[in-house]
C-alpha cells in the first residue's frame, strides 16, 4: 500500500501541517481510484437511511466541510464534519496537535478552529453530499451564551444535515463539559426541542459525550436523552486523562487524547449505556478503531455504527475499505445475515 511507503515522509511534518496537506490532496482529488465494496452483510440503517457499511469518519478531520465527498469515495459509510461554531474561530495557539507514535495516539487542543457557520453552510449548499452527512456544532470560545450558539447551529444546518451532533464533550473549550450535569443537559435539550418545533424540522439530534464522566452519571444522562427523544449518542470524545501508561513524551501535553489508549475506556462506556438504553437510542462508537476486530468489539458492546479518525492517521486513507472487507468475513464467520444482528451481543 502506497501509504506505508510515504508515511515516514508525512510524519516528518508536524501533525497540523500534514493534516492541511491531506485536505489539499483530497480537495484536488489526489486519491486512489478504488472499486467500493458493497455487501449486504455489512449494509445497515441509521437515522432512517441505509448506508453501505457502518464505518464513519469522526468529526475533527474535515472541520470546514471541504472534502466529505472524497471520503465517501474512499469507502466511508457516513461522514461527520465540524465542529462548527457560529463565528469564525482560530482556536488555541500552535502547536496544538501532537503524535504519540509508540502509543498509536494523538493529543489535540485545537479549540474548535473553523471557518464559521456562514462560510461552511454556503460551502455545503454548493457541494451536495453524496452520502450520509452529519454536522457537528459547538459554541464559540468567547460566547456569552453557549445554548444560543447551539441554537444558531441548529438554525443554520437543520436543512443541510442528515443529523446534527451537539458537541458537549471537547476538553478544549472551557466549561463545555458542564452540560453533562443533569440540570444543564436538561436545559440545553429542552431549548433544542423547542427550536426544532419553531423550525418545523425533524433533523435527528445526536449528543457527543465525554469519556471522563463518572459511572453514577450515566443513568441520569440516559434518562434525559430518552426524555428528549435524542436519536443517537456518540461515545466518546477525547479524554484528558489516561496518561499514566503512555510511552511517548508528548503524553505531558495538555489536550484531548485519542486513539488506542481510549479504546477500552470507550468500549466499557458503550456497554454501560447500551444496557441502560436497551435500543431506545442508537450508539455511535468511537475511540481506538483501527481494524475490523476493534470495530467489531465496539459493535459487540452495543454500537450500531462506529467512527474513526486517529486510526486513519496511522493506517492510511483506505482504512474504511480494509475494515469493510474484514467485517464481511466476521459477519460470515458468526453465521449472521447482517452486521446489525451482532450489535450488543457481548456477554
Amino acid at each position: 500500500m502506497i501509504f506505508n511507503i510515504i508515511k515516514p515522509l508525512i510524519f516528518k511534518f508536524d501533525p497540523e501541517t500534514a493534516h492541511s496537506l491531506a485536505i489539499k490532496a483530497l480537495k484536488y482529488n489526489y486519491i486512489p481510484k478504488t472499486k467500493l465494496l458493497k455487501n449486504d452483510l455489512i449494509s445497515t440503517e441509521i437515522f432512517g437511511k441505509n448506508i453501505s457499511n457502518p464505518i464513519g469518519l469522526a468529526a475533527g478531520f474535515d472541520k470546514n466541510a471541504e472534502v466529505y465527498n472524497s471520503f465517501f469515495k474512499l469507502g466511508f459509510g457516513f461522514v461527520e464534519v465540524g465542529t462548527i461554531t457560529p463565528k469564525t474561530q482560530y482556536g488555541n495557539p500552535k502547536p496544538r496537535v501532537f503524535r504519540l507514535e509508540e502509543d498509536e495516539a494523538l493529543i489535540n487542543r485545537l479549540g474548535f478552529n473553523n471557518s464559521g457557520a456562514d462560510i461552511i453552510g454556503s460551502r455545503i449548499k454548493s457541494n451536495p453530499p453524496n452520502g450520509l452527512l452529519g454536522i457537528n456544532i459547538g459554541p464559540n470560545k468567547d460566547t456569552k451564551n453557549k445554548i444560543e450558539d447551539f441554537l444558531i447551529g441548529l438554525r443554520k444546518f437543520n436543512k443541510l444535515a442528515d443529523y446534527l451532533t451537539i458537541n458537549i464533550s471537547s476538553p478544549n473549550t472551557e466549561n463545555l463539559r458542564s452540560f453533562h450535569n443533569t440540570s444543564e443537559l436538561h436545559e440545553l435539550l429542552e431549548e433544542i426541542a423547542k427550536e426544532k418545533k419553531i423550525l418545523n424540522t425533524l433533523v435527528p439530534i445526536v449528543v457527543k459525550i465525554s469519556p471522563d464522566i463518572n459511572n453514577h452519571e450515566i443513568e441520569n444522562i440516559c434518562e434525559i436523552l430518552v426524555k428528549y427523544e435524542v436519536s443517537a449518542i456518540i461515545i466518546s470524545n477525547t479524554t484528558d486523562r489516561n496518561r499514566e501508561n503512555l510511552k511517548n513524551i508528548n503524553k505531558l501535553e495538555k489536550g484531548g487524547l485519542s486513539g488506542k489508549p481510549l479504546e477500552n475506556k470507550s468500549n466499557l462506556l458503550i456497554n454501560m449505556f447500551y444496557k441502560i438504553l436497551k435500543n431506545k437510542i442508537k450508539i455511535i462508537g468511537v475511540g481506538g478503531v483501527d481494524s475490523a476486530s476493534s470495530a467489531y468489539e465496539k459493535i459487540k458492546n452495543g454500537a450500531s455504527v462506529i467512527q474513526l479518525y486517529t486510526g486513519m492517521v496511522y493506517q492510511g486513507p483506505d482504512i474504511a475499505q480494509k475494515i469493510s472487507k474484514e467485517l464481511v468475513e466476521i459477519v460470515r464467520n458468526k453465521g449472521a445475515n447482517n452486521i446489525s444482528e451482532l450489535v450488543g451481543t457481548k456477554k
